[in-house]
């Protein structure tokens, strides 16, 4: 009796024993992985519809369902990936039971850059007949993506006639060049162009290569957030080392409750939330060889306004039917002016 109680307890004993060991081993394992996992749907399932290319460039704020069901049919109703770098898997929930009409969504949480190696992240970003880059920090995409095969199956996903998505931060990713946020903070419009070519006005590149984005730097919560002026300061830093036979860069900014979406010849049409939601262009042509001292001087800048009824050509920057077209006027980093062009 007494020996049949002892080995019990020595068995519990091992129990709490084992526990005690195993109990931490999933967390240390997710981290080594560099990344958390989710998914809602059946994987495995047929894409219903042909996949076609398309980029939709969304401004950070309530996604318009209308502008999803084309990113959506452009996946042919199939199976998206999301990537982000904080947060959870909130996005595939709403996916794929608010918006509906796939057949999976996964995310990919990213924590270090070792995810970017991995095989399971690998092999969804090939299968996805759709890729959605989430909003949050940027310089975290820069540091996990640039340069690896991540970075590299996005540039694939898209050359092979694959739709891509991407918001707040996701969109400020996906032209040639990118502010990056590097030094952890969100430059506004006055401190950017009180020092456009300064630290804290961090611009990359080499990151995503993408045609219908050449030569293009977008930025998003446009209108909400005051952001002209630091496109200005972008661009104007962008361009610094550009050869002088190169075209000028130019500018698009997407209001909070807009999207811009991009049909593979460039065409681009707006969705919006709010009826006074689309977005901005700005021609980055007087925005080249300026002095890389002091505060940002540009006497004449011109910036296209793009609506519902408008229609915005990429790479080539062109506006059909504009909802204004103005220029404006900055003198020792501050806009002093601005006036309806011809």
């Amino acid at each position: 009796m007494r020996l049949s109680f002892l080995s019990r307890m020595f068995a519990l004993a091992l129990s709490s024993l084992s526990l005690a060991v195993i109990a931490p081993s999933a967390p240390a394992l997710a981290k080594a992985q560099g990344y958390r996992h989710y998914q809602i749907g059946t994987l495995t399932s047929a894409t219903p519809d042909p996949v076609s290319g398309g980029l939709l460039l969304m401004g950070g704020g309530d996604r318009n369902h209308d502008a999803m069901h084309w990113f959506f049919a452009k996946a042919g109703h199939g199976h998206i990936v999301i990537l982000r770098a904080s947060q959870a898997g909130q996005v595939g929930k709403e996916f794929y039971k608010d918006i509906g009409g796939i057949q999976s969504a996964e995310t990919f949480v990213f924590t270090d850059r070792a995810a970017s190696s991995d095989p399971r992240v690998l092999a969804a970003l090939k299968r996805a007949d759709g890729i959605f880059i989430a909003g949050g920090d940027q310089s975290n995409y820069v540091r996990y993506w640039r340069g690896t095969p991540v970075g590299e199956l996005l540039d694939a996903h898209v050359a092979a006639g694959k739709p891509l998505a991407g918001t707040s931060a996701g969109l400020a990713m996906l032209g040639e060049k990118l502010y990056g946020a590097m030094d952890g903070g969100s430059i506004t419009s006055p401190e950017a162009m009180a020092d456009p070519f300064g630290p804290a006005n961090t611009i990359e590149s080499d990151f995503l290569h993408l045609a219908l984005l050449k030569g293009v730097v977008t930025d998003t919560h446009f209108k909400e957030r005051d952001r002209l002026g630091r496109l200005f300061a972008f661009l104007a830093k962008a361009q610094a080392d550009r050869p002088a036979d190169a075209p000028a860069m130019i500018g698009v900014g997407v209001d909070e409750s807009a999207s811009l979406a991009v049909e593979p010849d460039g065409t681009a049409r707006i969705y919006a939330t709010a009826p006074d939601g689309g977005a901005w262009l700005v021609d980055g042509s007087t925005l080249r060889g300026l002095p890389r001292q002091g505060p940002l001087n540009a006497p004449r800048i011109r910036v296209t306004g793009i609506d519902h009824q408008s229609v915005l050509h990429l790479p080539a920057g062109t506006v059909d039917r504009p909802s204004f077209i103005r220029n404006y006027a900055v003198a020792d980093g501050k806009i002093t002016g601005e006036t309806a062009a011809p």
